[in-house]
């Protein structure tokens, strides 16, 4: 790029920096851009820009890859219901012990090493998230949130931490801990703090008309358009439960929602500072 082409991205950019200035942004990072190296930096760079600019950003992260890893060296297999992770007591022990003890730690390492300031957080800490067992059905320690207490993450972000979030959360009908599934605290994060935006960083192009084609892309979706897909398949497997956490991100008042390909290089900055974006944005 020549400096003037330079200076147009800039330029561009900037009617983006202050329309998001101080105001809160969900990412929820999993998929692709936790396990390639290159495009993890690219995601984590993407973020400490946003929040050297001045949005407040919280970092919401899964980990499967990882928590299966780990169970596996302890000689226990992974298993599956619905698409959530059986949790016994054993696996909640890995479940904690990579989330909140590992994998957290090593984002906000890695965010102020590219020049942010994070703090780690789970949702035990300050209580931050109270969870249920989830039901019917029998998913183990899998839980369903009940309350959500912001403090913690409000304190980080009015000192200009950005939050790495954990989803374990504390138990509120007597179990120690909960799992909880990544893209659902999101939505359940997004909603208590009122944010912006909630972005969803997977492994696929975002929602499509033909979820075989990536040239299908629907680059805007109502809630209203949702129950439609579903009927005709667009809508589909792993989308499903996704889309959920989508919709109720957007009827519990977060204003926009976006499905992102963590897989192309500075996703979260197309999408957010330039006038094409990426993905698909989901509207009220």
């Amino acid at each position: 790029m020549t400096t003037a082409e330079r200076a147009d991205v800039l330029s561009e950019a900037l009617p983006y920096i202050r329309r998001f200035y101080k105001k809160t942004v969900i990412v929820k990072y999993g998929g692709s851009a936790m396990q390639d190296g290159e495009i993890r930096r690219d995601a984590i760079s993407d973020i400490v820009l946003l929040s050297l600019v001045g949005v407040r950003v919280v970092v919401v992260h899964g980990g499967g890859p990882e928590i299966n890893a780990a169970l596996r060296r302890m000689g226990i297999e992974p298993r599956f219901a619905d698409g959530l992770r059986y949790t016994d007591e054993e696996t909640m022990d890995v479940v904690q012990m990579v989330l909140c003890g590992k994998t957290g730690k090593d984002l906000a390492g890695l965010i102020s090493s590219m020049g942010g300031k994070a703090v780690s957080l789970s949702g035990l800490d300050g209580s931050m998230l109270m969870a249920k067992r989830l039901g019917p059905g029998d998913y183990g320690l899998v839980g369903e949130i009940t309350a959500v207490d912001t403090a913690p993450i409000d304190m980080a972000l009015d000192n200009g931490y950005i939050p790495v979030v954990s989803t374990v959360a504390q138990g509120a009908d007597g179990a120690a801990a909960y799992n909880i599934n990544a893209d659902t605290a999101a939505a359940e994060l997004a909603a208590a703090l009122g944010a912006e935006k909630l972005i969803l960083l997977t492994d696929v192009r975002g929602l499509c008309a033909d979820p075989d084609d990536d040239t299908t892309l629907l680059r805007q979706v109502s809630i209203g358009d949702i129950p439609g897909l579903v009927k005709n398949g667009v809508v589909r497997g792993g989308m499903l439960p996704k889309i959920d956490c989508c919709v109720h991100a957007v009827r519990r008042g977060v204003k926009r929602v976006h499905i992102l390909d963590g897989r192309i290089p500075h996703a979260i900055l197309i999408e957010m500072l330039t006038d094409a974006g990426i993905g698909t944005m989901i509207l009220p």
